[in-house]
């Protein structure tokens, strides 16, 4: 796992990966100012009490409540979004590093978007249903991050998997790697919560799961 966050991260200086590395950025700044908007208008237009100094006071908190769900939900948003992007980032990634191998089937767009917006439920759903959590304190982090670990290292390397081989085979591998997938998305899920970091973090994702995936399929 080490070796392939590695190896992703030195992606990002690689000149043959800019371009889609620049389409990847735009789209995650793009998603985390769109986020903001949307979390931040619902709580400004959602009066929730008639008391005017105190609706004030709610109002205020509300812009912290914005920063903070949109930290939170920025993780399942990206991933959706970046798996549109996959196939580029993880061709520039052979190219650099299995230049051998055949050319990938990969997915077509119909089925990349279902899988994406499928993925995208399941995130928010989950994601939303966690925020009464934030009152445990302590607890909310571990929760966090173990469910979005295990949700992050399924979507990115079934997405992958599925670029070489069908949907059983992909599905028998990643439960065969349970484990290391779930470190490396709980590794995934902590990237995207880091300010900047997480900009980059769906790049350096999808590259660590072509260089597993590669590790996988190889052992005997």
């Amino acid at each position: 796992m080490i070796s392939a966050f590695i190896k992703a991260a030195q992606q990002i200086s690689d000149p043959r990966a800019r371009r889609v590395i620049w389409f990847a950025l735009a789209a995650a700044a793009g998603v985390f100012v769109l986020l903001w908007v949307i979390i931040g208008f619902l709580l400004a237009n959602t009066a929730l009490f008639s008391i005017g100094w105190l609706e004030t006071a709610i109002d205020w908190l509300g812009g912290l409540a914005t920063g903070v769900l949109t930290w939170l939900l920025f993780p399942a948003a990206i991933s959706a979004v970046i798996g549109l992007f996959l196939e580029e980032i993880a061709g520039a990634v052979e190219q650099r590093h299995y230049p051998d191998l055949s050319q990938a089937h990969g997915l077509n767009f119909s089925d990349t978007v279902l899988t994406t917006l499928r993925f995208l439920g399941i995130m928010l759903a989950l994601n939303i249903l966690m925020l009464p959590l934030l009152l445990t304190g302590p607890l909310f982090p571990f929760v966090f991050y173990s469910v979005n670990g295990y949700l992050l290292g399924r979507e990115y390397f079934e997405l992958v998997a599925l670029r070489r081989m069908s949907p059983t085979e992909a599905t028998a591998l990643r439960k065969q790697n349970a484990f290391k997938l779930f470190l490396t998305g709980a590794l995934i899920a902590f990237l995207l919560t880091v300010p900047i970091i997480n900009l980059l973090a769906p790049i350096i994702a999808t590259g660590m799961m072509v260089h597993l995936f590669e590790s996988f399929s190889k052992r005997p």
